[in-house]
């Protein structure tokens, strides 16, 4: 077989237009399938990205009287919705506001993908499959997102010995996949995982069942399977 295809998680440089476009395609999915006030939380994420977005340095720097005109809404509303979006991780603060300066934002990229993989498949199993390639870990630079995070793995015993070989070898898998699993039961050498939704439990056991199997594996030998449920 080939080398696996990836891409990297910047929105700048190799495969950036793609990225762009993808993350915009994500969020608006996303909102559609929310109630109205996810959809015009969204929907004001999306117009200050295609407005006001900084591709090149990868920056949002605007001031809370300019969104305020962009979005037909006063000031209090911004400092409730950038809050909103910051608890998210969809904005991430780099430099506060301070002496007559405004605020300067970053995408919160993995964040979104991880915010807004329940409603990939509404967009088509293509999408599915783009989304779910690997990805490159960005330079470690002040313009890029810092990804992926190591996982919290105390106390955890084989499974967390799993998640931390995993993290090492498949950052991109583990963080965006992996992580957010927890155990439920371990019965006759077979591991029951809970995953956060239907969607992300058919996704990991679709397609990275293996990898996840093979982790565990290399920690204990005993395993005979994995089965992850919602």
């Amino acid at each position: 077989m080939g080398k696996e295809q990836s891409r990297t998680l910047r929105p700048v440089g190799r495969n950036a237009a793609a990225l762009k476009y993808d993350l915009i395609t994500a969020l608006g999915a996303h909102g559609c399938a929310g109630d109205k006030h996810l959809q015009r939380l969204v929907l004001r994420l999306i117009t200050v990205i295609v407005a006001r977005y900084n591709w090149q340095s990868d920056e949002l720097s605007v001031g809370q009287r300019e969104l305020a005109q962009l979005w037909s809404v006063d000031e209090r509303t911004v400092k409730r919705e950038m809050a909103r979006l910051r608890d998210l991780g969809w904005l991430v603060q780099r430099r506060p506001a301070a002496r007559g300066r405004v605020a300067v934002h970053g995408l919160g990229l993995a964040a979104i993908l991880q915010g807004t993989q329940g409603s990939w498949s509404n967009i088509g199993p293509d999408f599915t499959a783009r989304m779910a390639l690997p990805v490159d870990p960005p330079a470690a630079t002040g313009n890029v997102v810092s990804f992926p995070v190591p996982p919290r793995t105390e106390g955890q015993g084989t499974w967390g010995a799993a998640l931390q070989d995993l993290h090492l070898g498949r950052p991109d898998l583990c963080s965006t996949w992996f992580a957010s699993l927890t155990v439920e039961a371990e019965e006759d050498g077979v591991w029951h995982l809970r995953a956060p939704s239907r969607f992300h439990a058919s996704f990991v056991t679709t397609h990275h069942l293996a990898v996840l199997e093979a982790a565990m594996r290399k920690v204990d030998p005993g395993v005979r399977g994995v089965v992850v449920r919602a």
